[in-house]
């Protein structure tokens, strides 16, 4: 019988949670019948850069904020980082609700205007994409509390990921993931 050490076990738990993560994050309801969540996990060298990005960001930002390196240092303490995603364009518009919530009158009107760039994200977003967004990272974040896997959601991870194109999205949010004696990404200064 092979020995495994617990810092591989971990690792191997940490991948499969995200894996499970996704998979329930995909399954999840989505509005109007469509699905255009968009996921990805990172792991290894592909932290390094995202952690990175979010440091700079700080820098960047007209106002900067110092959680960003905070949660920059969180990256660094995970074993992984799930992506999660929408584009923000409205659901069905050959068959549009034209509810307003995404600041238009129509969504054809939304169509017609130009989205912008923010400091994080683009936007507007239809407001549909927004609940689907929302659903997918509620049932991420219960598979990964059901997995016993230090996690916590973060814009600042999505802003940094978009900035470096580590998911082609509108609106992305990330989670780091560890297993640890104590949340890391909870219990910091």
């Amino acid at each position: 019988m092979a020995r495994i050490d617990s810092k591989e076990a971990e690792f191997a738990a940490v991948l499969d949670a995200a894996k499970a993560m996704v998979a329930a994050a995909r399954t999840s309801p989505k509005t109007r019948g469509l699905d255009s969540v968009k996921m990805v996990i990172l792991t290894g060298e592909d932290l390094e850069p995202l952690a990175a990005a979010m440091a700079a960001k700080q820098s960047q930002k007209a106002h900067p904020l110092p959680f960003f390196t905070r949660d920059a240092n969180n990256v660094r303490a995970s074993e992984a980082v799930l992506l999660i995603g929408v584009t923000g364009e409205p659901k069905k518009p050959e068959d549009p609700l034209n509810c307003g919530g995404c600041g238009h009158a129509t969504c054809a009107e939304f169509l017609q205007q130009e989205r912008l760039e923010g400091e994080d994200f683009r936007g507007p977003s239809c407001i549909f994409q927004m609940i689907d967004l929302g659903i997918a990272l509620g049932v991420a974040a219960k598979v990964a509390s059901e997995w016993g896997i230090d996690n916590r959601m973060m814009f600042t991870i999505g802003a940094a990921a978009r900035r470096i194109g580590a998911l082609q999205a509108d609106v992305v949010i990330g989670f780091p993931l560890a297993v640890s004696g104590k949340n890391p990404f909870f219990d910091r200064p």
